[in-house]
């Protein structure tokens, strides 16, 4: 086993366990640095052969090793922040692009004390790579917390990490991706023309819907929804609030610097995962907001000690997508059918 197996996830649960959950006394506030080298570095009973030279560098059997080591190292974690240890560095150890930074949120908003995940049984999509792939990825369906959810682990250096996260709305359809008979799946170039959009134009195109709507340059390419059409309308709004109020309020949806995945469905499309960012500016113009100052969201509470500000305001999101993008000889859109995400900072003065 080249990534996880089954000896270190136990070494991992066990070393963690006994670190930062079964000492004795009141919590000290971090692990000990037993747990935090187990965690790092878990060390299998039995030496690790080396891949033949000629082999992926990551098999489905080994995707399913990976998921296994994350989601049993992010339950323990979660369950000793929950008992008071301070275990968010180890965290974020396991994390990666979109995933580190909301999750360090997460942990921050909460009090050091996130949510417990439920994790259901894995669907594996991994991707055929040439043995000398230098950065391999796979996606996987899973249930967790009882709701479908894509996640993206995205290999750095010889270390796995959890890069994306998108959970599915309810009543969209899953997209059937092409899987050969040794049960890889099949990549899609970023600038592949058989598809719709391009992989490498899914996350600016959708940026544009969100800002703009059916205005957008992309809305004949994707369809209206919760997190196309309906995100423009709620800024709109909210601009037009904060304008009656005396303010500039100043949204900008992008696409992110984060890799793009993209896998082929049997129906010749794509199924393409993907981060945008919205970094939003508020400030006083005129009138009793410039006395009053800038009442500070209920959702940046967590990251701003006050209820108002004097001049400006910036709060920061990361939102995770998955999107389902049919071939170029379709009639059909492009359909976002997964998403995660919120506000990973807010500041001001």
């Amino acid at each position: 086993m080249r990534a996880y197996g089954r000896r270190k996830v136990l070494a991992l649960a066990v070393g963690l366990l006994a670190g930062a959950v079964a000492c004795s006394g009141t919590p000290s506030g971090t692990p000990t640095p037993q747990a935090a080298g187990v965690t790092r570095a878990p060390v299998s009973a039995s030496p690790t052969p080396s891949p033949s030279p000629t082999a992926p560098p990551i098999t489905p059997e080994e995707a399913r090793e990976v998921f296994t080591a994350f989601t049993a190292s992010d339950n323990v974690l979660r369950a000793a922040a929950a008992r008071g240890y301070s275990t968010l560095k180890l965290e974020g150890d396991l994390t990666r692009d979109g995933q580190k930074e909301l999750t360090a949120a997460a942990f921050t908003a909460s009090g050091n004390r996130p949510p417990q995940r439920v994790w259901g049984e894995p669907e594996l999509l991994v991707p055929r790579f040439r043995p000398e792939e230098k950065a391999p990825w796979f996606s996987v369906l899973v249930p967790r917390d009882g709701r479908p959810t894509f996640l993206v682990f995205a290999r750095s250096g010889a270390r796995w990490y959890l890069g994306s996260a998108a959970e599915v709305q309810r009543g969209a359809g899953l997209p059937e991706v092409e899987v050969d008979a040794q049960g890889y799946a099949t990549l899609v170039p970023s600038d592949d023309k058989s598809v719709l959009i391009g992989p490498k134009l899914m996350a600016p195109l959708h940026a544009t819907v969100a800002e703009a709507g059916k205005k957008g340059v992309a809305a004949d390419l994707l369809s209206d929804g919760p997190y196309t059409t309906d995100i423009a309308a709620r800024i709109a709004e909210d601009r037009s609030v904060w304008k009656r109020g005396g303010y500039f309020y100043n949204p900008i949806v992008s696409a992110s610097e984060y890799p793009v995945y993209a896998l082929r469905t049997k129906d010749g499309g794509a199924f393409v995962q993907y981060t945008l960012t919205r970094n939003i500016t508020v400030e006083p113009r005129i009138g009793s907001a410039v006395s009053d100052g800038i009442p500070v969201p209920d959702t940046a509470r967590w990251a701003i000690k006050g209820d108002r500000l004097k001049s400006s305001l910036k709060m920061s999101e990361i939102h995770q997508y998955a999107t389902s993008i049919p071939p170029a000889s379709s009639k059909s859109r492009a359909i976002v059918i997964a998403h995660d995400g919120g506000m990973i900072r807010a500041f001001g003065k």
